[in-house]
């Protein structure tokens, strides 16, 4: 029904000759008209990033602490003050890409995913509160 929808719009669309451009418009709006919400990337896998930050982060990090830097814990208030960017997924990808101060860069020991799912599982475990 929904695709139905959509292609009725562009053969409209072609019909009318209607821009292209106005054309996505109004199939994002039709499409949040009919219920299908546009859906951002998905977040990581939470419970496969705690099996990678087990293997390589809790060293350092371990129950969400931080051994080298004390006061720079994994802690929801420690993330929103000392994160650069501020407590999200985005900027706990960044930190453990690129590293930064006493902290390695894990870009070249884990691929995208892999810190997609440590970013998602440090926030989910930062908003829960870490054992």
């Amino acid at each position: 029904m929904k695709l139905a929808v959509i292609a009725t719009l562009f053969a409209s669309a072609s019909a009318f000759g209607i821009n292209k451009a106005d054309l996505g418009k109004a199939a994002s709006a039709g499409a949040i008209a009919f219920g299908v919400a546009v859906q951002p990337a998905l977040a990581g896998n939470v419970d496969n990033g705690e099996q990678i930050f087990n293997a390589n982060c809790a060293a350092c990090h371990a129950g969400g602490q931080n051994v080298i830097m004390p006061e720079k814990t994994l802690e929801k208030e420690a993330l929103d003050q000392y994160l650069a960017g501020g407590r999200s997924e985005k900027s706990v990808i960044t930190q453990v890409t690129n590293g930064k101060n006493a902290m390695p860069a894990f870009g070249g020991r884990l691929d995208d995913e892999a810190i997609a799912d440590v970013a998602a599982y440090v926030i989910a475990t930062s908003e829960a509160g870490w054992d």
